[in-house]
C-alpha cells in the first residue's frame, strides 16, 4: 500500500536524524542578481551538500530510519544520478549494501559519484518503466529495501529540511522557488514552508520539455505520459502520486522554463555566485527571471539543488 506523505513533524525528525551526517549549507546573496531579478534573492547552496546535491538529505533520512533487520538487507533505487549517488553515500555512512539502477546515457559525473561511493550499478533502458522494472528485479534478487527517489515519505521529509534551514535562518522570506522533477524536493519544501512560515508562497520551476507537473496541476490529475526533452537531466522523472497530492493541497504554482533560459541562468550563477550548479538547479533562478513581475520587490528563497556537472562535456573542457 502507498505510504502517506510526511508531516511537518516528520521533517523536524528528519532534521534531527540527518544532523550527524549532512551539512547545513550556506545561504548566498548577490547584489547583481538582485538587480537583474528586481527582488532580493536568498540562494540555498545545496551544491555544497555532501554528494553535491540536496538528495543526500532524503537518502540519509531514509537509510538511518531503517531498523537493523531492514538495514542489513541493503537498499536499492533507480536514479538518473544524484539520488543514486546520495543513496550510495548514505548507505556507506551506515555500512550497508546499495544497488542503483541507472538509465543508459546518464550523466557521466553522476555515474562516477555512484561508483565512488561504492554502490553496485545496474544499467537499464532510458525509460521510467525500464527503471522501475529493473529496480523491482534487483529488489527481488537481493532482498534490498526500495528507497524510491521522490515518493518515499522519508525521502520527501529529508528534502524538506533544506527549506526548513533556509526559512529558519531568514524568517522574512515571502516566496520560495525550487526545481521540480519527480516532486520530492518541491513537496517537502511546501510542507516545510506552510508550517514554519505561514503565508510564504511556494513555486516550482520545470523544463518546458518535461512539463508534467505544470500540466498535472492545471488539469487536476496527473499527466505523466510524455517523453522528456530537456538538458535538465535531473528533472526528467515523472511527478509522483503523493508529491502531486502535496502540491495540490498547498496550492503550489509551477512555472515552465525553456532550456536556453535555464542555461543562461546557470552561467549567471557561475559568474555572480562563483558556485558550480547544474541546469536542473539553475532553472529556479531562470523561472524568477522569466516572471520578474510576480516576485518584484520581494524576499525570495531559491533552492539551488545540485552542482554535479559533467565538466568533460563542456565545450571548453580538455580531456585529461
Amino acid at each position: 500500500m502507498p505510504m502517506p506523505p510526511p508531516t511537518f513533524d516528520d521533517i523536524l525528525a528528519a532534521a534531527a536524524r540527518i544532523a550527524p551526517h549532512a551539512h547545513p549549507t550556506p545561504v548566498l546573496r548577490s547584489n547583481t542578481l538582485d538587480a537583474l531579478a528586481g527582488c532580493r534573492l536568498y540562494f540555498k547552496a545545496e551544491p555544497l551538500q555532501r554528494g553535491g546535491a540536496f538528495k543526500f538529505r532524503g537518502a540519509c533520512n531514509a537509510v538511518w530510519a531503517l531498523d537493523e533487520a531492514e538495514a542489513a538487507r541493503g537498499v536499492v533505487t533507480h536514479s538518473s544520478g544524484n539520488h543514486g549517488a546520495a543513496l550510495a553515500l548514505a548507505a556507506r555512512t551506515r555500512g550497508i549494501p546499495c544497488h542503483v539502477v541507472v538509465p543508459e546515457g546518464a550523466n557521466a559525473a553522476k555515474l562516477a559519484n555512484i561508483a565512488r561511493y561504492g554502490a553496485q550499478i545496474h544499467t537499464c533502458a532510458p525509460t521510467i518503466a525500464a527503471r522501475e522494472a529493473t529496480a523491482d528485479r534487483v529488489q527481488a534478487d537481493t532482498g534490498a529495501v526500495l528507497i524510491h527517489p521522490y515518493t518515499h515519505p522519508h525521502v520527501i521529509a529529508g528534502q524538506g529540511t533544506a527549506a526548513l534551514e533556509l526559512l529558519n535562518a531568514h524568517r522574512h522570506i515571502e516566496a520560495v522557488v525550487a526545481p521540480v522533477g519527480g516532486g520530492g524536493l518541491l513537496s517537502g519544501t511546501a510542507i516545510a514552508a506552510a508550517a514554519s512560515t505561514p503565508g510564504c508562497r511556494v513555486h516550482g520551476a520545470e523544463p518546458t520539455g518535461a512539463a508534467d507537473t505544470a500540466a498535472s496541476l492545471a488539469a487536476g490529475t496527473r499527466k505523466i505520459d510524455f517523453v522528456p526533452d530537456t538538458v535538465c537531466d535531473g528533472l526528467r522523472g515523472t511527478l509522483g502520486e503523493p508529491n502531486f497530492a502535496v502540491l495540490q493541497a498547498h496550492g503550489v504554482t509551477v512555472h515552465t522554463v525553456p532550456d536556453d533560459e535555464t542555461l543562461a541562468a546557470m552561467r549567471l550563477i557561475w559568474q555572480c555566485l562563483k558556485l558550480l550548479v547544474e541546469p536542473s538547479s539553475a532553472i529556479a533562478l531562470a523561472a524568477i527571471l522569466r516572471h520578474r513581475a510576480l516576485f518584484a520587490g520581494q524576499d525570495v528563497g531559491v533552492v539551488l539543488s545540485g552542482g554535479n556537472v559533467d565538466l568533460d562535456a563542456l565545450p571548453w573542457a580538455v580531456a585529461a
